[in-house]
């Protein structure tokens, strides 16, 4: 069987307060800190900073 990864699944969270948000995953153990990226929010209609947030 296969063995459990380090990877966790993870939600991007617009900082444009539109609700919008990207679900993926990342390696904990590479990246222990939080992760700030900027992608394209198609409510704002343009590139914004989305941050991590847990998955309930």
């Amino acid at each position: 069987m296969a063995t459990k990864g380090g990877r966790e699944k993870i939600k991007l969270v617009s900082t444009a307060d539109t609700g919008h948000f990207y679900t993926t995953t990342k390696n904990k153990k590479t990246m222990p800190e939080k992760m700030l990226i900027m992608k394209f929010d198609p409510k704002a209609r343009k590139h914004v900073e989305y941050k991590e947030a847990k998955i309930k």
